[in-house]
């Protein structure tokens, strides 16, 4: 009866915080998101997580600029979380709010006649990433963590195409996977977090818990892996930047081309995150303990 409660609770606080932010303006919810995030979210604990982050893996980085990439870090999350309800709006509205580089790997992707792969990680405003994929007219199935609360399940259907399907991570979406590939189509993860079944890969050159399911599907089916992130401009305005499928060699040793497709992956996360600290979410636990 108290799960049942608490998660009434937090559908409602769910459902009043998204349509607060989409009563307002998307420029205001955005400036109003960062500024809850930088001022208020930035008290949390979990910036120590984040502090340590940085310290461990970016030690050159002076002092007084990881408090400002944590400063910053949190601007990004409070405006992706505000700018959520106008994710329609963002992507398909009147004005340019996300441009794009790369459009042609999108379109390659979308005509080669064989199943695709795209992934990204937790950065800029990640969740813009699917619907972005509709303007050219790629359906992208999107891997996700169903939420613990089936009540606020409804926010994760917000903005999507509806022709994509959005899997849950597990033994049903892992199958699921497999059906929609076999069927030429298309799939988008974020892999830039903590699995903790998943393999040890090197990741700012410390090894790091890693899901492999990207490089096991990508050597099963052997289908193009195309790397793509969105960055913020500033305010809610966007890049989303394809770039060229990544390649993974086929040795004969499953595990190892495994690892070794995963250590490519990373290392392109490791590339982006390093090119813009503050676009990425260092508040996750992605490292083991030193």
């Amino acid at each position: 009866m108290k799960r049942i409660l608490l998660d009434r609770l937090e559908a409602w606080g769910a459902w009043l915080v998204f349509h607060l932010f989409l009563a307002l303006p998307l420029d205001v919810a955005s400036a109003v998101g960062g500024w809850i995030g930088r001022h208020l979210c930035f008290l949390l604990p979990l910036t120590g997580v984040a502090r340590r982050n940085l310290e461990r893996v970016m030690p050159d980085l002076p002092a007084d600029e990881r408090e400002r990439v944590l400063r910053r870090m949190w601007d990004n999350i409070g405006r992706t979380a505000a700018e959520y309800p106008h994710i329609r709006e963002i992507c398909f509205g009147p004005g340019a709010r996300v441009t794009v580089e790369g459009g042609e790997q999108v379109d390659a992707l979308r005509d080669d006649g064989r199943p695709g792969l795209m992934f990204s990680g937790h950065i800029g405003n990640w969740e813009l990433l699917g619907p972005c994929a509709v303007r050219y007219d790629l359906v992208l199935h999107m891997v996700y963590r169903a939420p613990n609360n089936p009540r606020v399940a409804w926010l994760f259907q917000w903005g999507r195409d509806t022709r994509g399907e959005l899997i849950p991570k597990g033994a049903h979406g892992a199958r699921r996977l497999l059906e929609v590939l076999k069927a030429n189509q298309h799939v988008a993860m974020l892999v830039d977090q903590k699995m903790n079944d998943g393999i040890a890969a090197p990741f700012f050159g410390i090894e790091a818990m890693t899901s492999n399911a990207l490089a096991v599907l990508a050597l099963r089916f052997d289908c193009p892996v195309v790397p793509a992130r969105i960055i913020r401009l500033g305010g809610a305005h966007f890049r989303l930047i394809v770039e060229p499928p990544l390649r993974f060699a086929k040795s004969g040793d499953r595990a190892a081309d495994v690892r070794a497709a995963m250590t490519l992956v990373n290392a392109k996360l490791e590339s982006w995150i390093r090119q813009r600290p503050d676009h990425w979410l260092w508040v996750h636990r992605r490292w083991p303990a030193p």
